[in-house]
């Protein structure tokens, strides 16, 4: 149950852009290397996804036709049902984060850790949270777009910086995996170091984006309070339904089905959302996300501790 070490990374990258902000030419070229980083990061997700194993793992299409719903139709749903919440609990921008949390795609590297740990498909995760990020590229942005439109200004110039910053980069790794798919296997720590670092200087690039701006005087400790209370709501329900849809399939394919359509991934979502909000409204919109990660890790590592020790279904 201790803290990631990555989210103190980002909590202090955070703090960072709130206290010391990069202005003026050194915001300029912080912004230069986060775009640069962020065509780096989805050309490396493309080259590590094997599409053969997609093609191979798709062959239990329910499985992943469960995580898929979970992902991209129960958690806008529950998203829907927040609405209620403003403006006598929260802001409605604030409303947008929280809403935003329930769009983004599965994350990989927990979901396929904590399965393989609770003695899980881990072939079923690894291709489920992989599908997930692909199918991101494209249905995050399309969710914003028809559920916060009247909160976020998606146009057409949002959707081709998707297209030239997220999707183009992803289907070049995917035609260059042939040749680099050695050299990727090699160096995998390394990496993962440059994607954890590419998404701490997105952090600290909105973080001083949203001080400039004046951003964080809207914010008060409640509403602290109301996001905690969020986070657990949305896990609860998510973990419960995912976790009774699994059960026909046996148990490897349960557990996977369970960390797979619960978690959500702040290593894409942060860089999809440093190119659908503006500068102004960045900070606030990945807020909800990284307390939800925190927490999806936590309830994470003692469920799939429990799994393990047990080797039988035990409900969560």
């Amino acid at each position: 149950m201790r803290i990631d070490p990555f989210i103190v990374m980002i909590l202090g990258l955070a703090g960072l852009g709130i206290v010391l902000p990069a202005q003026g030419t050194v915001l300029e070229v912080v912004s230069v290397l986060v775009q640069v980083g962020i065509v780096a990061l989805f050309f490396l997700y493309g080259a590590r996804l094997s599409t053969g194993e997609v093609v191979h793992g798709l062959k239990v299409w329910r499985v992943h036709a469960v995580i898929v719903v979970s992902t991209f139709v129960l958690f806008p749903l529950l998203g829907l049902a927040l609405s209620p919440l403003a403006p006598a609990l929260v802001s409605q921008q604030l409303l947008a984060a929280l809403i935003f949390v329930c769009l983004v795609p599965s994350t990989v590297q927990s979901s396929v850790a904590f399965t393989s740990i609770a003695g899980g498909d881990r072939a079923i995760a690894v291709v489920a949270a992989s599908v997930s990020s692909l199918l991101g590229v494209f249905l995050t942005p399309l969710l914003v777009a028809l559920m916060l439109g009247g909160d976020v200004h998606v146009d057409a110039r949002a959707v081709l910086r998707i297209i030239g910053l997220l999707l183009l980069p992803f289907l070049a790794g995917q035609v260059a995996r042939r040749w680099l798919r050695p050299w990727l296997l090699r160096h995998d720590v390394g990496l993962r170091r440059f994607d954890r670092s590419t998404v701490l200087l997105v952090v600290y690039a909105g973080f001083s984006r949203g001080t400039n701006a004046d951003v964080w005087q809207v914010l008060d400790w409640t509403d602290g309070l109301v996001v905690a209370a969020v986070c657990v709501a949305l896990l609860a329900v998510s973990s419960a339904v995912c976790w009774f849809a699994g059960r026909r399939f046996g148990r490897g394919a349960q557990v996977a089905v369970y960390f797979c359509g619960t978690n959500k991934s702040l290593a894409a979502g942060l860089p999809m959302a440093s190119v659908l909000f503006s500068a102004a409204t960045f900070p606030l919109m990945i807020l909800p996300l990284m307390v939800y990660h925190q927490l999806q890790l936590i309830v994470g590592s003692v469920i799939a501790t429990r799994l393990s020790a047990d080797g039988r279904s035990v409900t969560p």
